[in-house]
């Protein structure tokens, strides 16, 4: 492979994912991209997450292992990608899949485009009795204040991500991958959706984001996004982001035409 391609960091939080996790590394060792690293966070595991991740990094040079405390998976990825190498970085969950020309599409589309920012593709989701297509909706950012289309495994400039200042971690509600692409996206750049199925994400029934979905959480989560990002939701919904969040921007905007009416 050309000298002068990008190394590719892809970066792994783990917590309690050690049934799944040699699976996770071996499909990206499968890559058709040669230049990566593979940089695992074990962030506190509970089972043998850790030795699992010791026992793959003893057997390649590629893999490097850090473990912390506790912290939350924000914080694991900030910590997986402060040590990172590479100009391109691929956040992976210790339990989702990628396939084998992911990288190397990804790859191309920087090559060939520096305003591209984040590159991704399409996905689906599995489990033990199979799998169903996750329809992604269509990237713009007038969609992305509303819902968020971007898995957290798209590919970034480790530049970007030190430009928007990272996962916030004090996000502890969820989707903080959502808020992450509202910070790297808001003021511009290219998004390329590859069109093939790129990635795998496995549902588990203790997953987060099953954690995270009731109406409490919810209401946190955009109250958190509102206050991060008003000028994001002014520009693209006339207003902030309301628990319905489909209607948000027909809701401000006869707010705002009944306020100037009576005002």
């Amino acid at each position: 492979m050309d000298s002068d391609m990008p190394l590719v960091s892809v970066v792994i939080p783990c917590y309690n994912q050690a049934s799944f996790l040699k699976e996770t590394i071996e499909s990206v060792l499968k890559s058709t991209y040669s230049k990566i690293e593979i940089i695992i966070v074990n962030d506190g595991s509970t089972d043998h997450s850790l030795q699992v991740a010791l026992k793959a990094a003893s057997t390649n040079q590629q893999i490097d292992v850090i473990d912390q405390e506790n912290s939350g998976v924000a914080a694991a990825r900030n910590n997986g990608i402060q040590k990172a190498k590479g100009e391109l970085i691929l956040p992976l969950d210790g339990d989702d899949l990628i396939a084998e020309d992911y990288i190397e599409k990804s790859v191309e589309q920087f090559q060939k485009d520096p305003e591209v920012k984040v590159v991704y593709a399409q996905a689906v989701k599995f489990n033990e009795q199979g799998t169903k297509p996750w329809n992604l909706k269509k990237f713009s950012r007038k969609a992305l204040a509303r819902d968020n289309m971007i898995y957290v495994s798209g590919l970034f400039r480790k530049s970007d991500w030190e430009d928007c200042g990272g996962f916030s971690e004090d996000m502890k509600m969820g989707r903080e991958d959502w808020e992450f692409w509202i910070k790297m996206l808001k003021n511009g750049g290219k998004v390329v959706q590859l069109p093939f199925v790129g990635f795998f994400y496995r549902l588990s029934p203790n997953s987060k984001r099953k954690r995270t979905g009731t109406n409490e959480m919810k209401k946190k989560r955009i109250a958190y996004l509102n206050s991060k990002h008003s000028d994001f939701f002014e520009k693209e919904l006339n207003g902030p982001l309301r628990f319905q969040r489909t209607w948000s921007k027909p809701y401000n905007t006869l707010l705002k035409w009944v306020n100037n009416f009576f005002s």
